[in-house]
C-alpha cells in the first residue's frame, strides 16, 4: 500500500512540475520534485515528516489527494485536506518543502478573494510564518530571505521600509554570493538607485553593489538554458537600464565604463555633431585622459565639423565639459536673446537633450522639446525626442517587460507618427524607431485579460500621463 502511495506521490508531482506556467516570479518550491534515490536518513528535513506521523499511511493518503483536489482547482476539499497533513507532516517525505510551499499558496488564494483588506493580515502573517518554517525544515542559503524581501517589495509594501527590504535582499546576497536567485535582481536594483538618490546608502556601497548586478546579470545570461533565458532578459532589459541613474553622479562610475557603452555611437556617426559632444561629454564626465587616443579621435572630429563661434562657444563648451548645469542656463539665456525662430528651437532642442542624456530628467527633457515644438511647428525633431523618452521609459514605469513596461510604447508612436505629420523630412528617422519598438507592444490576449479592446482609448500613467490609442504587436 504504502509503495503504491510513494508512486503516486511522485506522478502527481511529475504532473504538476510538468504544467507550471513560465513566470518571472519566484517559485516557492525549492527542492527537485523527484527525489534522489534511497536518501540517507540524516540527509532528511528535521521537522515532522510522513513517517514520524500517528499514522503514517493516512497522512500519505491526505497529501495525494490534497494535490490531487490542487490540480482541478478544488482549493475548498484541498485546504481541508492540506491541514490535516500539515498538522502532522509539514515537511512531507522530508526531501521538499511542498507541505509548506502550498500552505503559502492558500492564503495567498485568501487574500486574492477577500475585497476587505483590513482581515488581510492574519494571511500574510501566516506566509511569513510559513516561510520561516521553510528555512528551519529546508534551509538553503539566502532563499528564505529573499522570498521575503520579494513579497514585500511587490505585495506587501506597507509592511517594511525600503530599508527594511533592501536589507533583506543584501542578507540574501551576502549569504549565496553568486548563485543569488535571479528574482532578486530587479527589485534589488530599483531599491539601490531609490536609496542612493535619497540618500540612505553611501556612493562606496552602491558602487559596490552595481558591479556585482553588472556581473550577476552578465553571468546569467551567458549561461543561461531554456526558459531560464526568458528570466534573465527580463533581468538584462530591466537592470543596467535603471542603474544608469548612477551616470548623473560624478565619479560614480570610471572611463571604462564610458568609453565601452559611448564610443561606438560615435565610430557609428563620427561626423554627427550631438553624438560627437555626447560621447565626448561622458567620457571626459568619467574622469578619461584628453590624450588618450579615443578622446583625441573626438577631439579631431568635433573640431571638423562643430566648430561653434560666438556667443554660444561658451555654452557648448560647457556641455562637452560635463559643466550640464551651466550648459542649460548660457544655453536658456541664448534661447532669451535669440529672435531667429529655427535657432531659437534648437536651443531648446539641446536643453532637451541635455536633461535626456545627461540628467535623466525624463519630464524637464520632454517640457524643453514641447517648447522647441511650439516655437517651430513644423519640426519633426522634437516630438522624434519625446517618442524616445516614452519608449525608453519601460524600465522607470514597469520591471522592463510585461504590460506597464509595454504600453509606453503606445504614447511613444504618437509622437513618432506626430513627426511625420508635421515635417516629411522626420518619415525616416520616425520609421525607424517605429519599426524598432511596434514589436513590443502587448498582445492581444494581454489587452483582452484586462477587459480592454484594440483601438479604445486609455491613460498611460508614470511620470507619461497621456491618452493614447490600444495597440498590439500581432
Amino acid at each position: 500500500m504504502k509503495a503504491i502511495q510513494l508512486w503516486m506521490i511522485l506522478l502527481s508531482l511529475a504532473i504538476v512540475a510538468a504544467c507550471t506556467p513560465k513566470t518571472t516570479e519566484p517559485v516557492v518550491t525549492t527542492q527537485p520534485e523527484k527525489p534522489a534515490p534511497s536518501p540517507a536518513k540524516e540527509n532528511l528535513s528535521p521537522c515532522p515528516k510522513f513517517s514520524d506521523a500517528p499514522n503514517p499511511d493516512e497522512a500519505e493518503t491526505n497529501y495525494v489527494l490534497y494535490r490531487d483536489f490542487l490540480r482541478v482547482n478544488d482549493y475548498e476539499k484541498a485546504y481541508e485536506l492540506w491541514q490535516k497533513v500539515y498538522e502532522v507532516a509539514p515537511a512531507a517525505d522530508g526531501q521538499r518543502n511542498t507541505v509548506l510551499a502550498d500552505g503559502i499558496r492558500f492564503n495567498e488564494r485568501f487574500i486574492r478573494e477577500t475585497p476587505d483588506t483590513s482581515k488581510w493580515e492574519p494571511y500574510i502573517d501566516k506566509i511569513f510564518a510559513l516561510y520561516d518554517q521553510v528555512g528551519e525544515c529546508y534551509p538553503e542559503g539566502g532563499y528564505v530571505q529573499a522570498r521575503k524581501a520579494f513579497d514585500l517589495y511587490y505585495k506587501y509594501r506597507w509592511r517594511a521600509t525600503k530599508e527594511e527590504i533592501f536589507e533583506l535582499f543584501k542578507e540574501s546576497i551576502e549569504i549565496d554570493g553568486e548563485n543569488v536567485h535571479d528574482f532578486v535582481i530587479n527589485p534589488f536594483t530599483a531599491l539601490l538607485v531609490d536609496l542612493y538618490f535619497d540618500h540612505k546608502i553611501s556612493m562606496e556601497e552602491a558602487q559596490k553593489y552595481t558591479a556585482l548586478i553588472g556581473d550577476l546579470v552578465k553571468k546569467g545570461v551567458e549561461n543561461c538554458e531554456g526558459v531560464m533565458c526568458e528570466r534573465w532578459a527580463i533581468i538584462e532589459s530591466y537592470a543596467p537600464v535603471r542603474l544608469e541613474a548612477f551616470e548623473t553622479v560624478k565619479g560614480f562610475y570610471g572611463c571604462d565604463y564610458y568609453t565601452e557603452k559611448y564610443y561606438s555611437q560615435f565610430l557609428e556617426n563620427p561626423e554627427d555633431c550631438d553624438v560627437i559632444r555626447t560621447v565626448y561629454s561622458r567620457m571626459h564626465w568619467g574622469g578619461c585622459d584628453e590624450n588618450s587616443e579615443e578622446l583625441a579621435t573626438l577631439i579631431r572630429s568635433g573640431n571638423a565639423n562643430c566648430v561653434e563661434a560666438g556667443p554660444l562657444k561658451q555654452a557648448y563648451d560647457a556641455l562637452r565639459n560635463g559643466e550640464y548645469d551651466l550648459a542649460i542656463e548660457l544655453f536658456e539665456k541664448a534661447v532669451n536673446e535669440e529672435e531667429d525662430v529655427e535657432k531659437k528651437g534648437q536651443y531648446l532642442l539641446t536643453i532637451a537633450k541635455i536633461y535626456y542624456a545627461h540628467k535623466r530628467n525624463f519630464s524637464r527633457a520632454r517640457q524643453y522639446a514641447r517648447q522647441a515644438a511650439e516655437v517651430r511647428p513644423n519640426w519633426g525633431e522634437p516630438y522624434l525626442l519625446i517618442g524616445q523618452l516614452y519608449a525608453s521609459s519601460g524600465p522607470l514605469c514597469g520591471p522592463g517587460t510585461g504590460w506597464d513596461s509595454q504600453i509606453v510604447v503606445w504614447p511613444a508612436l504618437d509622437m513618432w507618427n506626430q513627426a511625420k505629420r508635421v515635417d516629411p523630412s522626420a518619415t525616416e528617422e520616425a520609421n525607424k524607431w517605429i519599426g524598432r519598438y511596434a514589436k513590443y507592444m502587448p498582445k492581444t490576449e494581454d489587452v483582452f485579460l484586462r477587459g480592454l479592446q484594440k483601438g479604445q482609448s486609455f491613460r498611460v500613467g508614470c511620470w507619461i500621463q497621456e491618452t493614447t490609442t490600444i495597440r498590439t504587436a500581432d
